[in-house]
């Protein structure tokens, strides 16, 4: 058995090297591969040497590093070689750091922290890449999102408020963190893939922030004659929906993921499926990307979480007043426009125990078609004939899916 510290030692080791294999390759003279190395070693060491010496030693060495960095930068500039640059610098130090914290601290959190650093340093050209393609509107949608999750989550109380004790404050708005923390992540890769975001990215992305947004979207632009393009975002959207679903199953209700999870990747399986049969009957040159809505709109969380603090309530008035089949009432009520607040109030309710795993797969199926009925709705009010009879018939084998599953899926016993 390799005695620990010395474990710790070669970890340290590694993680030095890499970042400074990483920095050698910038042509950068203030610290490359060597240096680094020996950098994230005297981090670790000091940190062995505190158990004897006391913690100042590593305040010591990270002071020592901190005028290195320094002298180095003093000595380029004297000799005329321009602004240097932090970068180098800041990833010194950040690196002396890491390898004190691999030996006082968790040895995984250590060495995900070195992993991070040397993936951020190699990623510079697509980081500034992102940042040149993101707008003032991109920015901002960024802060309102620190704004929903740092500012407005932790002040909300922590406590069940109305009828039926089910409304936490807390708890509705981690709901919309959660929602719009989905939508933003396939917001920012739609908006930064720019344009080499073709018909199944579109989908994809499009269906991450929200697939009746894209189906609106896709139904007006196939007016203009991209009738194959839009049948297949359109249904490649439906299909994430239930990516979605069961993203929402695993952070809620993990008891009751491998529950839900063949019958609801039977129906992601089948649309994926139908969007193949699409994509290979139909394929057109690409067409102009419709911009998609801002997922953290301040008016849009606020409504959301009052949408599923209403649907949490009228989930647990109808067990109460209808029986254990009123939830799938509320479920065909309010999947016709929105899936989210249906999902996670039944997956809330069944992890606290209100309702079974089995109960929660077939309130999403039920929901799901729904929300299937609307936008095909919307594909035959905003795309007109012509689309709807090109989606209709997709939608029909995904109906016929769902409702087999409904009729004949056998109950878990959970």
């Amino acid at each position: 058995m390799i005695d620990s510290a010395v474990l710790r030692l070669a970890v340290a080791l590694g993680l030095g090297l890499l970042v400074g294999l990483q920095r050698e390759r910038t042509e950068r003279t203030v610290a490359g591969v060597r240096t680094f190395a020996l950098v994230t070693l005297l981090g670790a060491l000091t940190a062995l040497l505190s158990d004897t010496l006391g913690g100042w030693i590593v305040g010591a060495g990270l002071l020592g590093v901190t005028a290195m960095v320094v002298i180095g930068n003093l000595t380029k500039l004297s000799a005329g070689e321009g602004d240097p640059g932090i970068t180098t610098e800041i990833a010194a130090l950040v690196m002396f750091s890491v390898g004190a914290f691999v030996i006082l601290g968790p040895l995984p959190i250590g060495i995900a922290l070195g992993g991070v650093a040397a993936v951020l340093l190699h990623a510079k050209a697509r980081l500034q890449g992102l940042a040149t393609r993101l707008g003032d509107e991109d920015v901002k949608t960024i802060m309102r999102f620190v704004l929903i999750t740092l500012v407005i989550l932790p002040v909300l109380p922590n406590e069940t408020y109305g009828p039926y004790d089910v409304l936490n404050p807390r708890e509705i708005w981690l709901m919309v963190v959660l929602i719009v923390g989905i939508g933003l992540v396939g917001y920012l890769l739609y908006k930064g893939l720019g344009e080499r975001v073709g018909a199944v990215l579109a989908g994809l992305l499009g269906g991450t922030v929200s697939s009746t947004a894209t189906t609106v979207s896709y139904a007006r632009l196939s007016r203009a004659g991209a009738l194959g393009t839009a049948t297949l975002v359109i249904l490649l959207a439906s299909s994430v929906v239930f990516v979605r679903v069961l993203v929402e199953i695993g952070v809620v209700a993990p008891g009751s993921f491998r529950t839900a999870l063949p019958p609801l990747g039977i129906l992601l399986l089948s649309f994926l499926a139908l969007s193949g049969v699409a994509w290979r009957k139909d394929q057109e040159s690409p067409t102009d990307r419709p911009e998609l809505g801002n997922p953290t709109e301040l008016r849009s969380a606020v409504i959301f979480g009052a949408l599923y603090g209403g649907v949490l309530l009228a989930v647990a008035a109808a067990r109460d007043l209808l029986g254990p089949e009123g939830i799938y009432v509320i479920a065909a009520i309010s999947g016709l426009t929105d899936l989210d607040a249906i999902t996670l109030s039944t997956a809330r309710l069944t992890q606290s125990g209100g309702v079974t795993p089995d109960t929660l797969w077939r309130v999403a199926v039920v929901a799901t078609l729904s929300n299937l009925s609307f936008k095909l709705g919307i594909v035959g009010f905003l795309g007109g004939r012509s689309l709807f009879r090109r989606v209709a018939p997709f939608y029909a084998v995904g109906f016929a899916v769902a409702v087999a599953l409904l009729l004949f899926w056998p109950t878990s016993g959970l």
